[in-house]
């Protein structure tokens, strides 16, 4: 591993730590909008995953990591019609909700909300951040953007990600040379961030179901 891949690793370890530290106690997960390299993959897994997205390749892709224990495609807008309410312990969209149209962004939250029983987890852009199509995946140009407010007002907590919003821009890339210095400020601002989402580049956004009761 190389120097740049070390930096790399080191900026999502506290991501990867904090997905892991949400979903202690949960039995089972839904993992909608999987994707080919879900961050489960890098996590200590010891809950039920099934893995759900439209694009097949993904799907195929994922199954070989073995990421997931059960797999299933489909259209997530319509994820009503696969999994019955209140199905599983957790039910995480990461990198997913800005690839709808807000409209279709709240419809997202509203299902995953009916199939979870504890917890709700989303991690997204702070705003709209422009991302193409890539990979041959056309689903994976960005929609949409969310902010604070959207996930406040539905009664998420919300934490800062992924450092200063302002060094990165479109994959998430560091937009400024030298990069490895900018990469390690980036690194560095991870802590003033998670408490100030406001400056961060991306949000997770928390619902405790148990805790609306």
């Amino acid at each position: 591993m190389n120097f740049r891949e070390k930096l790399i690793s080191l900026g999502d370890a506290f991501y990867y730590a904090t997905i892991g530290k949400n979903l202690v106690n949960m039995e089972t997960v839904l993992d909608v909008g999987c994707g080919v390299n879900s961050p489960l993959a890098k996590i200590k897994k010891n809950f039920y995953s099934v893995g759900f997205d439209i694009f097949e390749p993904s799907i195929k892709k994922s199954k070989k990591a073995k990421i997931h224990d059960k797999y299933v495609t489909g259209d997530i807008l319509k994820m009503k019609n696969f999994f019955k309410p209140k199905s599983f312990d957790a039910v995480i969209a990461l990198d997913v909700i800005e690839h709808f149209e807000k409209k279709d962004g709240w419809k997202l939250l509203n299902q995953m909300e009916k199939i979870a029983k504890k917890k709700i987890v989303i991690f997204t852009p702070s705003g709209f951040t422009q991302q193409h199509p890539y990979d041959g995946n056309p689903y994976q140009i960005h929609k949409s953007g969310w902010d604070i407010d959207d996930f406040k007002k539905l009664g998420f907590s919300i934490f800062g990600m992924r450092g200063f919003r302002f060094i990165r821009g479109e994959y998430a890339t560091i937009k400024y040379k030298p990069w490895f210095i900018w990469g390690i400020i980036s690194v560095l601002s991870q802590f003033l961030v998670y408490y100030n989402p406001l400056l961060a580049y991306q949000l997770l956004a928390i619902k405790e179901l148990n805790k609306q009761k």
